[in-house]
This record gives C-alpha cells, structure tokens and sequence, in this order.
C-alpha cells in the first residue's frame, strides 16, 4: 500500500486582511470616528479626486474606466482617449473598437470600451448629450453602478455621497469606522457617523488615506496622523 501524501497546510490568511476579507476591529463611537476624519484632513484640507478629468463627461468616462484599476493607470490613458471623443457624441461615433484602441493598458478593457460606447449613445439620445444629476438615471447608464453614480455626484453635483472603493472598504473596516461585510453596509454606517459638514470631503480623505498610509499589505500606522483614534489592534508601529 503507498505510503499517505502529506496534507497541504491550509493557506494562512494575510496578518492585515485582505481585500475581501479585511481585518475587521471594534466599531468606534460616533466622536472617535469624528476626530479620526479631522485629524486625516488636518494634512489634506481640500481633497480632490487623483482622476484627470475637464468636464462631468470626463470624469463619468474615467470612474468607469477605473474599475479594478489604479486611477494612475487611467490617467495614462485617458488623454489621448479625450482628445479624439471630447463629447459623448463623438465618443460614440468613435465606438467601442476605436475606444478599445486607447485604452489596452487598463484592466478589463474590451467590456470598458463597450459600456462606455453605450454609456456615450445613451448620453446623446436620452439626456441632450449632458451628464444626469440624478442617482437613478446615472446607474441606469452602462457600466455606471452605485459607486461610480456617487463619485460623479460627489464630485460634480456637490452631493455628501461615499463612494466605497477597496481602499474604503479596508479601511472602514479595519479601523473600525464603519465595519461591514459588503460596500454597502461600509458606505451606510460611514454615512451615518461622519459628521454631515465633513461627509462630501471623507470620501476623498477616506481614499488617500487608504492609498497612501492604510495600505493594504501592510498599514503605516508610524506615519497616521488619526493614529490614537483607530481601534486596530495589530498596528504597524515601526517602518518593516
């Protein structure tokens, strides 16, 4: 009889979580969770969105194109895309092989360049060529779903929107913010415990934050400026 394989040992998940499954701490009380976001803007008082966009068309094509990709990797790509479809009318008329063509480098960019061919002709046959401002009429564009239709109102329309992100996410989660199983249950508790004079702004604070400091491999805790307020128990105190 042949000697047993050895069992494989079961994957060890990440000390820091991952981004399905990120480390998940004690939910902090509502005056935590605001001297957490004001000590995050103390060092970025008017946070703008890393995308490059010129107009609600731009921005709109861009948060598309950002999905499970870097806003870095987007914003190489999309100028020359402007450039030859500044307006959703020409964006449609370029199609979704020309688009396809200006943006190779990004992830998933064949189903991109389709939705945002359709997105750009719906834009022209139902709203005049013009950016909605309602939330049901932008998910109801190809491709645009609840966070993409938050950063576009967030953004253009002034509205207190949270678009959750994997960075937001994370960090809702693991600083105890806003801890949740789904984006949704992320974006609801946020909403609720941030400050509403500071809640239209968290969105981007909350993103670089989690950019630049609470990392997903690893956080910085040695350089967060929120540090005394976060609930994570496995702080990174020290650079590796």
């Amino acid at each position: 009889m042949p000697p047993a394989m050895p069992r494989a040992s079961p994957a060890k998940t990440p000390l820091h979580g991952t981004a399905a499954a990120p480390r998940r701490a004690r939910l902090m009380s509502r005056d935590q969770a605001a001297a957490f976001i004001a000590a995050i803007a103390q060092h970025n008082p008017a946070p703008e969105t890393e995308l490059l966009y010129t107009d609600p068309f731009s921005l709109l094509v861009a948060v598309v194109m950002s999905a499970q990709t870097t806003d870095a990797a987007v914003n190489k790509v999309t100028p020359a895309l402007f450039a030859a479809a500044p307006t959703p009318a020409a964006m449609a008329a370029l199609g979704a092989e020309g688009i396809g063509g200006h943006i190779r480098r990004i992830g998933l960019w064949q189903a991109k360049a389709k939705n945002i061919a359709l997105l750009a002709a719906r834009l022209v046959a139902e709203h005049g060529g013009e950016v909605p401002a309602e939330r049901a009429a932008l998910e109801a564009l190809p491709g645009v779903g609840r966070k993409t239709a938050n950063v576009v109102l967030n953004v253009i329309f002034g509205e207190a929107t949270m678009a959750v992100d994997t960075h937001i996410f994370r960090l809702g989660n693991r600083t105890g913010l806003a801890p949740g199983r789904t984006t949704r249950a992320v974006e609801d508790g946020l909403v609720r415990r941030i400050p509403a004079a500071m809640l239209r702004d968290a969105h981007h604070w909350l993103i670089l934050h989690g950019r630049y400091i609470c990392r997903a491999r690893a956080p910085d805790c040695w350089r967060c400026p929120a540090l005394s307020h976060c609930n994570y128990k496995d702080k990174v105190l020290a650079p590796p």
